[in-house]
């Protein structure tokens, strides 16, 4: 029997944040997927957290050694928000469970059909050693844990944002994330860019009934910290020209190529001519970031 490992980072919010409902709802919806699969494959529940959120991790899951670092400890920014750093949190899983064969990631939003680590187990059992699985959006109006029935029973809608990944347990040593914080954008891009140059055989489930986010009102991108977005993004141009020196250059006949064009090629400054051998310094050029 195969053994799943799965981290999300828990933190305690107040009432004000769309985490106040959704955590509990994940943190539900994770261990009705364990159970619904426990006779087909091993899931073991992970959480990565500060000390100060420690209080809020389910008694199901297993909490990983405390947090020590954060996003300010690597920049400075206008307002202090203490945000994980993607690699100390997937450090933790890959080291936490050297008997796990397969490694996932999600974003502590993000909750899970029943049927979601069986279905998982069918994409590997077919061949696929790495893969996105992309949300459905539903409705946000749900009161909490008492309405999961309800929201299972929502087909909702399909949503491009990559939140949950997964990918063998052996491929990790060779990942690349930088200094990439969760919490912002970016974040999804450079572990995607990551499974898709390591894996042998990669696949972004765009429309599969799996996993769901409860609405859709990016309370990210207007928040008054932008800056550390643009700390994404500058670190997520450092992994992907890492990786085009250790995988090769990102022209057209690599299956990279389309995630790094609708990533981040701004249309408006790359025109005509299309993006040749050596994307990323093309693309960092237009973006006139020295790196």
């Amino acid at each position: 029997m195969k053994t799943f490992g799965h981290i999300v980072n828990p933190v305690i919010v107040d009432r004000s944040s769309d985490l106040y409902t959704a955590q509990p709802i994940t943190f539900e919806t994770m261990r009705i997927a364990r159970d619904f699969a426990r006779d087909v494959v091993e899931v073991k529940l992970l959480t990565a957290q500060y000390p100060e959120d420690r209080a809020l991790v389910p008694e199901w899951f297993q909490p990983t050694p405390d947090l020590g670092r954060s996003i300010l400890d690597v920049g400075t920014f206008g307002k202090e928000r203490k945000l994980p750093l993607l690699v100390d949190i997937l450090n933790r899983l890959y080291t936490t469970l050297p008997e796990a064969d397969y490694l996932i990631y999600s974003n502590v939003d993000i909750s899970l059909m029943p049927h979601f680590y069986s279905a998982v187990k069918r994409f590997i059992d077919a061949g696929y050693d790495a893969f996105a699985i992309n949300r459905r959006t539903i409705s946000e109006n749900f009161n909490g844990v008492e309405d999961i029935p309800l929201m299972f029973a929502e087909v909702g809608e399909e949503h491009p944002g990559h939140d949950c990944f997964v990918f063998r347990r052996n491929a990790y040593s060779r990942f690349n994330l930088g200094h990439v914080c969760i919490g912002v954008n970016w974040i999804g891009r450079v572990l995607l860019w990551n499974l898709m140059c390591h894996a042998q055989n990669f696949n972004e489930f765009k429309s599969t009934h799996l996993t769901f986010h409860l609405g859709n009102d990016k309370r990210w991108q207007g928040d008054g910290y932008s800056d550390y977005a643009v700390h994404n993004k500058r670190e997520a141009l450092k992994v992907l020209a890492e990786l085009e020196r250790q995988c090769g250059p990102f022209d057209k006949t690599k299956p990279i190529y389309p995630f790094i064009i609708d990533a981040i090629t701004d249309r408006r400054q790359i025109s005509g001519g299309g993006v040749r051998e050596g994307i990323v310094h093309r693309i960092k050029t237009a973006l006139k970031l020295k790196l």
